[in-house]
């Protein structure tokens, strides 16, 4: 991820970073604490498994702590009530018709910490979701993907 490079989320997405990074540091940190202390009453630090394992737990913690922090901070929350309807951007819900497979399919463009293409949410960086930036109800997207050609047609833009 590049330094600087704001991180587009919808409210939802920041909202559950923001509950990930509360877990974490109360009951994430409580419970390396307690491994620690448990570890530390084993004796001997220098030969102890509990304790270097338990040290490498709670910078790993820190690491992830740092990062949704870090995330949190560059943030850019996509204003959903901004969105135009009469183009794709980030946020924008999209029903599309995809000729390779003869169905109608739906896409959240979300920014690309939030995809998730299982649930419909696709990032706003990927092929598909780069291909539809901009277009409109109507538009026919031809997008280059790993075993060769999707072509799909615009049916509607919704937030």
């Amino acid at each position: 991820m590049e330094e600087n490079k704001e991180i587009l989320l919808t409210q939802e997405g920041f909202d559950k970073l923001e509950a990930e990074l509360e877990e974490l540091k109360i009951v994430g940190r409580k419970d390396v604490a307690e491994k620690l202390k448990v570890a530390i009453s084993y004796g001997d630090l220098s030969e102890n498994a509990e304790y270097d394992e338990a040290k490498k737990e709670q910078a790993e913690l820190e690491e992830k702590i740092m990062k949704i922090e870090n995330m949190i901070r560059k943030a850019t929350i996509i204003d959903e009530t901004a969105i135009d309807l009469t183009k794709i951007t980030a946020g924008s819900i999209v029903k599309l018709y995809d000729y390779d497979f003869d169905e109608e399919v739906e896409y959240t463009i979300v920014g690309s910490t939030e995809t998730d293409p299982f649930s419909g949410k696709i990032s706003n960086e990927s092929p598909i979701g780069k291909a539809l930036l901009g277009k409109s109800e109507g538009d026919i997207v031809e997008v280059n993907v790993p075993d060769g050609t999707a072509k799909f047609k615009v049916i509607s833009i919704s937030r």
